[in-house]
């Protein structure tokens, strides 16, 4: 299942940048050097890193350590399950069909949209005013 020291995998979400390598192990999920409960206070973030782990059977014995740039905590969160999502594919062929039925292999390419000169936001124009 593993060649050498893991498998090495990154993962993208908004402008934030996941790079996950899984290795043979407890069932540890670190990020950034803190465990990953902690760096992720919210239980839907947490949820969300957990959710490619919980599809594939057999994954409570790997450790996943990611190292995480970009973004705030939702788009990191949504990176990590992608990084994830593309170790688990590299580790083993059979997990293709349910992460891709999941949506987990599916790279969200919704960002923010660039503001625009004469406008408050990117859309939002100034109050119209008739006199």
């Amino acid at each position: 299942m593993f060649k050498g020291t893991g498998i090495h995998a990154v993962g993208r979400r908004k402008s934030a940048v996941a790079r996950v390598y899984l290795r043979p192990g407890t069932g540890q999920i670190v990020v950034n050097g803190k465990p990953f409960d902690q760096y992720f206070g919210r239980e839907t973030s947490t949820m969300v890193v957990r959710q490619p782990l919980q599809l594939i059977a057999g994954t409570e014995e790997l450790d996943v350590i990611l190292n995480i740039a970009g973004g705030g905590l939702a788009g990191q969160a949504g990176a990590a399950r992608h990084a994830i999502s593309r170790a688990l594919l590299k580790s083993s062929a059979e997990n293709r069909a349910p992460l891709r039925e999941a949506g987990f292999l599916t790279r969200d390419s919704r960002v923010v949209e660039r503001k625009k000169y004469g406008r408050h936001k990117a859309r939002k124009r100034a109050q119209f005013s008739k006199r």
